[in-house]
């Protein structure tokens, strides 16, 4: 390695016999350095600082003078560059890290990362590809301020980029207070900078993988690392193999062309022999041309001619590299036959020339007839369906890329086939063969003006992988060309099959289809025939559009013509009359129909819709009806994000992560409130949505989750946040029923709730499709009243699905809280009486035991009222008691003495009878007696009463009886 002046390099023997005695996994070299170490490690030390030699000079140190590099070598002055990569450069240093663990030397490593480290790529160093953590560091020593610059490759998030700088007492330097290297898009290199301080800067270049799943993560790349600062350089470098510099005083080396070669040093290229061999750019020598095979060429359709014909041609991949005149080489095919030119895609026509022009506007066209212009009360259904491939589109481009080499700039990544497109051949199989989609915009229909956050448009594609190898094909997205971000992914062989991305916001969209055969690094083509074909793609609602179609529209009341009004939000068009009709309440307007009243859609169980009928919500309040008792619900103090820390879990390697769960319970009037961040660590929420609405690692639903893997990093409040996905953004409704929509909650489930309260159930689900969830993911939350969870309460996920799901799509929550209980009535009480003191009487009311409501009518207050005493009531029981035994025995006299008489006027009627002195006619009455009481009206009967038949049976006077007559007291005058 080149000595510099004021500079020190760490020696990686010296890192390789300490690591293991260091405990701070920040520091592992940085707290060894000392003064006396820095002057013993390739530095020379002198007082001549106050040199500066500019780019492309050195110091003699003879002289004491800068003089110019010579022919074949290069100076950045006062800077250092590491250019070369087919080793790892002297000063430079691996270590490995599982997770918190320190591992020192390669020895001593832990079995799973003894193989992880930075791997020279020659012109590139790639990062490790497992989930261990690994650090690639250079210690330098400057005597003055200057910077770090190197370029990057990083476009997979399930890695963890960090680039920091320590100072050698293992603090971290102010300058790299933002740690987080940003993501590049595929196939594009990005740069990052650092200033340095004077004195010692020990560079970290960390990455730390996270396999969720069974798919590898896509490794980091980092060139071209510079460092400006150094005093001066005391010898030039060399330029590396396959550069040159034919000049003195060169602060850069110029790569060797195509077909030529240079080795290290080189004052410039020479030629190969063209006829037997070839080289790429930039190489240190040449290669035998091989014989020609069916992989060095590819099949394209000819554009129409002007007899509307298109033919298969076959070319050469370019640059051709075979020859033709080995032994077994075979020549390039013959052309096909001429064959008709498929028709204008959908909005497009055939003007008689060879090629297909899109519709005016207002006019639409299926791409077999000529424009026509839209009906009165309709307008043109705007957007793009792709289904013919004779030419690329003119809003779409192609490309390829590599990243290790140039082999296929210039190339077309993929080739139009008729019926569909398909991937292209590429330089060699690790290739990007990128396809965009550029659309400005997309926008509502007129009639539609559509809500804040409701769909403004989709896309849909139709594909198939065909693939013997590890191919992987990513559909991403670029908003407002800011950054561009993974969206999906398929790898290996796919059957034909359709996706969906749905658009929430008007931007300028930039759609990108990125397919590589390998990503093992191989430079050759071993699977020229894997492919991917798109046989499709559609865009709705594009601002640049044309027409296949007209769809209704809404008429204004004093409409020119056929023109159309848009209609407020929440309307729809009634179909006799083509005008606007506000949706009935508690309905929302779908958004791909708005004509007719079917347009709008209820609103599930227990939900209502916003004022504008753009989506349902809930307003965290619920009712319903038990054994005729009303059970009213106020989740209002729920309504907040609640959050749930599932875990942790561990990789096949062991690293811990946990699942991080954020749910908006009823949301804010259909606004979701959850939100999940990814690899953020020292900002608020508060401040990232403050500072762009663009922010592309934030998401916001009602539901949402982030994998949170554990950290000591010096100076963040938080854990690392990654994979933030949405669970859900579309409230379906709120029931105490287990089932809605086809999500369905088991009843062994969760643990049975001990009261007879009902849970109520909140079901969601999520508008973006994936490759395992068809249908979308869905989402169902289980409230239960729990008296003993005050507050939020707690939630948690079913033990049978520790990661909150069992198959990947539908996540289930139980929230139990004091808060879920029902509002209290009547009849969570009872009351109390108290005992009748001194003329008054309490009467309390107590809640009902367990107590399984809450706020809703307060208990009563106690009641004071007037009573008697026990004594009063006692004695008026025995004074009655008394009065009543007094009436029975004057009632028992009184009958006594009346039927005495009776029985003595029988007998002095029986004695009358029976005398035989009286011979007197018998009279119509007996003699009043002297002292008789004069009774008139006296009746007897012939039934004889007891005391009479006993005085018979006495007398044995069995055979005479009498009958009763009524005595009269008027005497005959006769007598």
């Amino acid at each position: 390695m080149t000595s510099f002046l004021s500079v020190s390099l760490l020696a990686p023997g010296l890192a390789s016999e300490n690591f293991a005695a260091v405990s701070k996994p920040w520091c592992r070299v940085s707290c060894l350095w000392t003064s006396s170490t820095i002057g013993g490690v390739g530095v020379i030390q002198t007082q001549l600082t106050a040199f500066s030699c500019a780019s492309g000079e050195y110091l003699e140190m003879k002289n004491q003078v800068c003089s110019k590099c010579g022919e074949g070598t290069y100076s950045l002055g006062s800077g250092i560059k590491f250019d070369e990569w087919d080793e790892l450069p002297a000063g430079f240093s691996n270590v490995a890290t599982f997770m918190d663990t320190v591992v020192g030397p390669s020895d001593s490593r832990p079995e799973g990362c003894n193989n992880s480290s930075w791997v020279p790529r020659g012109n590139y160093i790639e990062s490790n590809r497992d989930d261990c953590t690994v650090s690639l560091i250079y210690a330098v020593h400057l005597k003055k301020s200057g910077y770090v610059f190197f370029e990057y490759q990083y476009v997979d998030n399930n890695i963890f980029f960090e680039f920091f700088i320590q100072n050698d007492q293992c603090q971290e330097m102010d300058t790299t207070a933002d740690k987080w290297v940003k993501l590049t898009d595929n196939g594009e290199w990005g740069s990052h900078s650092v200033m340095l301080k004077s004195g010692t800067n020990i560079l970290y270049w960390r990455t730390t993988g996270i396999l969720m799943g069974s798919k590898a993560v896509k490794p980091v790349l980092v060139k071209n690392i510079t460092i400006e600062g150094v005093a001066y350089t005391s010898e030039c470098f060399p330029c590396k193999p396959g550069t040159f510099s034919d000049k003195p005083g060169s602060f850069i080396c110029q790569v060797c062309p195509r077909n030529t070669y240079s080795e290290k040093g080189a004052k410039e290229c020479i030629r190969c022999d063209e006829d037997s061999q070839f080289s790429e750019e930039g190489s240190s020598e040449c290669m035998e041309r091989p014989p020609c095979t069916s992989k060095d060429y590819f099949q394209i359709h000819t554009p129409c001619d002007e007899e509307g014909k298109t033919q298969i041609m076959y070319k050469w991949i370019e640059p051709k590299i075979c020859r033709e005149d080995l032994t077994d080489a075979i020549r390039l095919p013959p052309s096909g036959e001429k064959k008709d030119c498929p028709p204008c895609n959908p909005g497009f026509y055939n003007n008689g020339s060879s090629s297909c022009h899109p519709c005016p506007p207002g006019t639409f066209s299926d791409g077999t007839k000529e424009c026509r212009s839209c009906p009165a009360g309709t307008e043109p259904a705007l957007g793009f369906e792709y289904k013919w491939w004779n030419v690329l589109p003119g809003n779409m481009k192609t490309s390829c890329f590599n990243v290790g080499n140039s082999k296929c700039d210039g190339m077309n990544g993929w080739e139009v086939a008729g019926d569909h497109i398909q991937s292209g051949a590429g330089g060699s199989d690790n290739d990007y063969l990128i396809l965009n989609l550029h659309i400005p915009g997309f926008k509502p229909p007129t009639s539609m003006t559509g809500a804040m956050g409701s769909e403004l448009g989709r896309i849909t594609f139709v594909f198939e992988t065909l693939c013997s190898a590890d191919c992987v094909l990513y559909f991403m997205v670029d908003i407002n060309r800011k950054s561009t971000n993974v969206v999906e992914s398929w790898g290996g062989t796919k059957e034909k099959q359709a996706y969906t991305h749905v658009i929430f916001k008007n931007a300028t969209f930039t759609f990108t289809w990125a397919f590589q055969r390998t990503n093992q690094g191989q430079d050759n083509r071993r699977f020229i025939n894997d492919m991917v074909k798109i046989y499709s793609i559609t865009a709705t609602n594009a601002v640049d559009g044309v027409a296949s179609s007209c769809r209704a529209c809404a008429l204004g009341s004093e409409q020119s013509g056929s023109s159309c009004v848009p209609c407020p939000p929440g309307h729809y068009i009634e179909k006799e009359t083509n005008q606007c009709m506000e949706c009935p309440p508690d309905t929302y307007l779908s958004i791909h129909q708005v004509y007719g009243k079917e347009a709008c859609i209820p609103c599930g169980p227990g939900s209502r819709s916003t004022q504008d009928h753009s989506v349902c919500y809930s307003d965290c309040f619920f009712y319903h009806e038990k054994e005729n008792q009303s059970l009213h619900y106020d989740f209002s103090n729920l309504s907040s994000v609640g959050s749930l820390m599932n875990g942790p879990s561990f990789t096949s390697k062991g690293t811990k992560y946990f699942h991080f769960f954020n749910i908006s319970l009823c949301g804010h009037e259909g606004k979701k409130l959850a939100v999940c961040t990814n690899n953020i660590t020292d900002f608020t929420v508060k401040e990232m949505v403050a500072g762009s609405d663009d922010y592309t690692n934030l998401v916001g639903a009602f539901v949402c989750q982030s994998t949170i893997i554990p950290s000591e990093s010096k100076g963040f409040r938080a854990a690392l946040s990654s994979q933030s996905i949405i669970l859900a953004d579309t409230f379906l409704g709120v029931t105490v029923e287990t089932t809605l929509q086809n999500i369905n909650i088991k009843e062994d489930m969760f643990p049975v709730s001990p009261s007879q309260i009902p849970d109520v159930h909140f079901f969601y689900k999520s508008s973006t499709t994936t490759t395992s969830c068809v249908n979308g993911r869905s989402t169902a939350v289980k409230m239960r009243c729990n008296p003993a969870k005050p507050g939020a309460g707690a939630i948690s996920v079913p033990s049978k699905c520790p990661a909150g799901t069992c198959d990947g799509c539908t996540f289930y929550f139980l929230w139990e809280s004091v808060e879920a209980c029902p509002l209290c009535t009547e009849h969570d009480f009872h009351e109390i009486e108290g005992a009748c003191k001194r003329g008054f009487q309490e009467t309390l009311y107590v809640w009902n035991e367990p107590k399984w409501c809450i706020k809703g009518i307060s208990l009563p207050e106690k009641k004071l009222s007037t009573c008697e005493t026990v004594d009063f009531w006692l004695k008026v029981g025995a004074g009655v008691g008394a009065f009543t035994a007094v009436l029975l025995v004057a009632l028992t006299c009184y009958f006594w003495k009346k039927n005495q008489k009776l029985e003595y006027k029988y007998s002095k009627l029986v004695m009358t009878t029976n005398s035989k002195e009286c011979e007197l006619p018998a009279a119509d009455s007996c003699a009043i007696m002297e002292g008789e009481d004069n009774e008139e009206e006296v009746v007897y009967s012939n039934k004889q009463s007891l005391l009479g038949k006993l005085k018979s049976l006495a007398t044995k006077e069995k055979e005479d009886h009498f009958e009763s007559v009524q005595l009269k007291s008027s005497r005959s005058p006769n007598i």
